[in-house]
């Protein structure tokens, strides 16, 4: 390693002469973005030389120091440009200000997860790249230009099913011999009400379910978890219908409801199927997002149209009659997640784009 290289790894920081793509995260709070980035540079890094860039990020990802910036100007070992790879609006912004205005040697790379029109200077913004990415077939259907689509994969090491007693739902210490869980955050889009409504109205004929919702509620939405306390208090199931905030390790949760559900109103694609069905947990859940992509009905789950209470309760209601099928099909889940969805497929999927970058020059 060379001189700068030492430099950089006493300061905790990457390689940049054996760096060739950066992964800018440019939002302080954690997103879905963030989890994604979080996840899959890891495994990423095993067979390419990849840095993280700005805040809100564990020390354990590879990360490119804001003094590295000056890095960018010139092309690492291997003579190839760096290639940019945003997520974001700001981030193909700062691609395009770093190439264009301090003339750095970079290609830029974005990845789309958005299921909706995007406004006039999106578009212009995604013109601009040298690669794009759609999150699912649903948002590529958005993108006016040529795109490839790698769909998300989930840490399996993280996700997995029951090992042993603490994963059991007993261990929780809760009411009830099975769970039924919404993680997330608390909030109208994320459909935690509809979730709420239909716990009210199934929970009463089935004694032996316990549902667990899991997630922050910000002060915006303080008013909106409040209502659905009111709501729970009101039919008497505050002790069936638990609202535990923010848990230390949501991985376990999903290893301890026997049904998973997904009541997003919209989601760009959206992590928490994936990471219930590697948990080996059946799942029903919305068609927004990436969800209708995911979980196969009949198979793995169900899914439903997007902001229809009526339409998730009924999807729900045969798994809490009867356990065994939501065990099997949690099992059917956990079988498809682990060949479709794997994190290497991502990683692999990405791999191509870049080498494509990198072929046009």
């Amino acid at each position: 390693m060379n001189k700068a290289g030492n430099r950089a790894e006493n300061a905790g920081a990457v390689d940049m002469a054996r760096t060739e793509v950066i992964a800018p995260n440019l939002k302080q709070r954690l997103s879905g973005v963030t989890s994604t980035i979080v996840q899959l540079v890891p495994v990423q890094a095993r067979n390419l030389g990849i840095a993280v860039f700005g805040p809100g990020l564990p020390d354990s990802l590879p990360k490119m120091r804001w003094w590295q910036l000056p890095w960018l100007l010139r092309r690492p070992e291997t003579g190839r440009p760096r290639i940019w790879h945003a997520r974001r609006n700001t981030e193909m912004v700062a691609g395009l200000v770093l190439r264009h205005v301090f003339r750095a040697q970079i290609r830029l790379v974005f990845t789309s997860a958005a299921q909706r029109d995007h406004r006039p200077f999106t578009k212009w913004l995604i013109r601009q790249m040298d690669g794009v990415i759609a999150t699912s077939l649903m948002s590529g259907r958005f993108l006016e230009v040529p795109h490839k689509v790698v769909m998300h994969g989930v840490d399996l090491e993280k996700f997995h099913p029951p090992r042993g007693p603490d994963d059991a739902f007993a261990a929780a210490g809760l009411p009830g011999k099975y769970a039924i869980g919404c993680f997330g955050r608390v909030r109208h889009s994320k459909g935690t009400d509809l979730f709420v409504d239909a716990m009210i109205a199934l929970l009463p004929h089935y004694p032996e379910w316990t549902a667990v919702i899991t997630g922050r509620i910000t002060a915006e939405h303080k008013g909106f978890g409040d209502e659905l306390r009111q709501r729970i208090a009101a039919a008497g199931l505050s002790e069936r219908i638990l609202l535990l905030g923010e848990v230390p390790d949501v991985a376990v949760w999903y290893r301890r409801v026997t049904l998973y559900v997904a009541p997003s109103r919209n989601e760009g694609f959206g992590l928490t199927p994936l990471e219930a069905m590697a948990s080996r947990t059946a799942v029903v859940a919305s068609d927004a997002g990436s969800y209708s992509e995911i979980v196969t009905r009949g198979v793995t789950g169900d899914f439903v149209a997007a902001n229809d209470g009526n339409a998730l309760r009924e999807a729900i209601r045969p798994y809490l009659a009867d356990p065994a099928l939501a065990e099997a099909h949690g099992a059917a889940g956990h079988e498809d997640v682990s060949t479709r969805f794997r994190l290497e497929n991502e990683a692999a999927g990405l791999r191509e784009i870049y080498d494509q970058v990198w072929a046009k020059g």
